[in-house]
This record gives structure tokens, sequence and C-alpha cells, in this order.
């Protein structure tokens, strides 16, 4: 089943009643000691066990302790924004499968040879969904495809940055001179909004397999909490890409992150993806993905399960 994405843009109550999340909406009027006033027509009911993600972006927002409680126990994502309206803080449970702390010991244990070869595949992937954005747009790609098939372990040849410089040179019109930065002009903005629900969605897939999103196979910055999410995310970028330059195609202003641009953006964990032979929303490969990882870990198998754009 796909799961709802949530966006709340505007004050808001959001309360647990009956197990579904009760969203009620304020009046322009406010009492005497400024508090809003909510009218009873102005409630939505959404069962919690159809949510897979949360997005907070308005200050006046109150969410509860039993809401927020049952969301976590369901795996649900919970994303808080900033004043910049950019996603900020991410809320994931601590229990999410009844074996954990066996997946931990095996996700800790495993050795370096193994993480580097997970990393090759996941690099390799990734460079290939890349060529095939390109190929979409009729940009050339033979120095992707070719970079693909030469990743070796722990991609010591560092093709994934030699690729990410070809490939975000040429992805967009000729005329933007575009470079990738966090905090650079515009489609930037798009790109870390689509990536930061990505990641929310990745940490909760791997949360849910029993996994540590902390402890990765090639990402270990010691501030980053979700080093892991950051490593298998990697080959689902090109997906979030497609979204932003179907954007910027259509001509629109994307120099501000609009309600509509966000609705857009907010359909990657239902996006329908290709992965082990079959067509399936992101979510849902998600977990297929995450599964094999924990599988790599304690070393049933060795090949990590990610989408391949056609």
């Amino acid at each position: 089943m796909i799961k709802r994405s949530l966006y709340f843009g505007n004050p808001a109550y959001l309360h647990l009643e009956n197990k579904q999340l009760v969203v009620k909406l304020p009046e322009v009027e406010k009492n005497q000691d400024l508090s809003p006033v909510f009218k009873k027509e102005s409630t939505a009911k959404i069962p919690i066990e159809d949510i897979g993600v949360v997005i907070l972006d308005d200050k006046q927002i109150t969410i509860t302790q039993g809401l927020l409680g049952a969301l976590l126990d369901n795996n649900v994502a919970v994303i808080a924004c900033s004043e910049t309206h950019h996603p900020s803080g991410l809320f994931l449970p601590l229990e999410a499968n009844t074996l954990q702390n066996e997946r931990f010991r095996a996700q800790i244990d495993t050795s370096v040879p193994v993480k580097k070869q997970m990393w090759q595949q996941t690099v390799s992937v990734k460079i290939w969904n890349q060529a095939m954005m390109l190929k979409k747009y009729g940009k050339d790609n033979s120095w992707l495809i070719k970079w693909s098939k030469e990743v070796r372990s722990g991609d010591p040849d560092n093709y994934e940055a030699q690729a990410a410089a070809y490939y975000w040179k040429n992805i967009f019109p000729e005329n933007m001179d575009f470079k990738r930065f966090r905090d650079g002009e515009p489609p930037n903005n798009l790109l870390n909004y689509g990536y930061a629900i990505l990641r929310a969605v990745v940490a909760r897939g791997l949360v849910a397999s029993g996994l540590l999103p902390t402890l990765g196979i090639h990402h270990e910055n010691k501030y980053n909490a979700y080093c892991l999410a950051d490593d298998i995310m990697e080959p689902y970028r090109p997906y979030v890409d497609s979204i932003v330059c179907e954007i910027v195609n259509s001509g629109v202003d994307y120099k501000e992150l609009s309600k509509e641009i966000k609705q857009k953006l907010l359909i990657i964990p239902a996006m329908d993806i290709f992965i082990d032979g079959e067509n399936s929303p992101l979510m849902v490969g998600l977990q297929r993905t995450t599964a094999s990882v924990y599988k790599c870990f304690e070393g049933s198998v060795k090949k990590i399960i990610y989408p391949v754009m056609q």
C-alpha cells in the first residue's frame, strides 16, 4: 500500500483521535488571549496507518504528544521545517523492528571490504541513472555509461564526483550555467527540498529494516546522524532530479518554493520506479532496497536491490 505524504503549511492543531490524525484549522479571529478559534467544520481525519511522511511547515502548528507518539509507533517520518521553509529536522522511531539488536550488531560488525563493495554498487547504479536522465533530455551520456561500468570497490577513482561534474553541467538548459551547491542559485532550492523528502523516506525505510541510519558504508561525518541514509539514497537522487527538471522546463517561476512547487515535490514517495524487474512506487521499492542492505550486512546476499532507470 502506498503511504500518504502530508504537508501542513498553515496554522493548524493536530491531535490523535481513534487512531486517526485529526486536523483542525483556525479561523482568522482569535480569543482574547490570542489563541486561535477552531471551527468544527474545518476538521479533517486521516488514519495513522495510511501515513508515511508528515511535513510541518508553519510556526503556528501545534502537534500533541499523543499524535507524535502514534506517528512514530507507525514508522511515520515527521519532518520539521525552518523559517526558510526548508526541512531542518527529522523524527524517526527508536524501535521499528523486532530484531533490532541483532540487526544493529550485523551492521556494526560488517567488514570494510563488504562496505566498499556495497558502495561500488551504489555509485555504479547512481551514475547509470544519471546517464539515463541525460538520455531523456537528448544529452550525450556516453561518459557516464562508461564510468558506471568501471567503478571499482570503494570507488577509488572517484567516478562519482567525475560523473556528478559532467551531469550537473549538462542536465539543465545550456543558458542556465548551473552549479550544484546547497546554498547556490535556484533550482538548487528545489533539489534541496526534494532530497530532504527523499532522505526522510530512506531513513524511514532503514529504521523499518532494523538498521541504524547513522552508521554508513561510505559517508562518515561525525556530525551527520543519517550517514547510511545519505549512502543509500544516492541511486534514488535522479528521480528527484527528474521532477525538478520538469519544473524548470515548464517555464514556471521556481526562484521561490511556492506551495504549487512543493506539491509537485511531495509526489516523490509515490513516484513510479523500476526495481528488481518490476514497476513499484518509490516508497515501496525502498523497502526492498533497505531489506537487501541488511542482508548484505548479515552476509546472506552480496547485492543491494536498487532501482534502475530505463
